[in-house]
């Protein structure tokens, strides 16, 4: 039986297609109340049914924040697995925004819960965590190839705590950050159109002309909107790479829920910046 077809060529052809945005599903306790529901599971359920209703035939990427399903228990996992399955079924692809990061069997349980087709919770790509040793995510690499799923890796990321770690110097006068890259580069080195390894790189950090972002991989890219980065701003930031980067805005379009309508009137403005701001990269 032939392998699937890998997450970097779905990834391109429905970023071509539908243009570069990535909306996230954050259903946190504030912006429930914001749409008038309740705190519980059954606000969960049509805070996360009326965003897939809006814009999962039309965005490239949903990423479902999976802490905010998590909160409520099994009830919360019940309702992020039919997230995901009316999503993709919708033609969006699904990025679990998890950031699992372990060793071992516990890794490779982790990346069977994400990156199995047969899982409950399969998601197109899941974000991870490398800050165990690049090494560590190996269990997870191997599944996302076997089931043509792909992963976000952590590298560079927009909260400003995370420079301590991830702009650390090596004694190869490398820097963390760095390194990661130079890995994800060799994971996808000879794919086409796009490789199914991804980093996490925040549009929120400014110029980072001192790192190769051209990796061969997707660069989701968080920060657009309530974070302070436009849409502008990304060829700046991103440079060659720019083409290949997935931004991703969360608050930008929720705050215009519950309305269907206005949810997706946001997510085709964001579009648009986007796509026109990538074009100019």
């Amino acid at each position: 039986m032939s392998r699937p077809e890998p997450f970097g060529a779905r990834l391109r052809r429905a970023m071509d297609e539908r243009g570069p945005l990535c909306v996230g599903i954050d259903p946190h306790a504030a912006l429930l109340a914001e749409w008038g529901l309740n705190d519980d599971a059954d606000g969960l359920e049509r805070f996360s049914r009326t965003v897939v209703e809006a814009v999962a035939d039309r965005v490239a990427v949903l990423k479902p924040q999976s802490a905010f399903f998590e909160r409520f228990g099994s009830r919360g996992v019940a309702v992020l697995e039919r997230t995901v399955r009316e999503a993709r079924a919708a033609g969006a692809l699904v990025v679990m925004d998890a950031k699992r990061g372990d060793i071992g069997s516990t890794m490779a349980a982790y990346a069977a819960s994400y990156l199995h087709r047969d899982a409950p919770l399969f998601s197109d790509a899941l974000t991870v965590s490398p800050y165990l040793g690049y090494g560590s995510l190996e269990p997870a690499v191997e599944l996302a190839r076997e089931h043509g799923a792909g992963l976000f890796v952590l590298a560079l990321t927009s909260n400003p705590e995370g420079a301590e770690v991830q702009h650390a110097v090596r004694p190869d006068g490398r820097t963390v950050g760095a390194t990661v890259l130079a890995h994800l580069a060799a994971e996808n080195a000879g794919e086409q159109p796009l490789g199914s390894f991804g980093a996490v790189v925040g549009a929120t950090l400014g110029d980072l002309s001192s790192y190769d972002l051209d990796m061969g991989g997707p660069l989701l890219a968080p920060g657009i909107g309530a974070q302070g980065a436009r849409a502008a701003d990304l060829p700046a930031v991103f440079g060659a790479a720019v083409r290949n980067v997935v931004p991703n805005v969360s608050r930008g379009v929720l705050r215009h829920g519950p309305d269907v309508a206005g949810l997706r009137d946001a997510a085709a403005r964001y579009a648009d910046e986007i796509r026109a701001a990538v074009g100019s990269g």
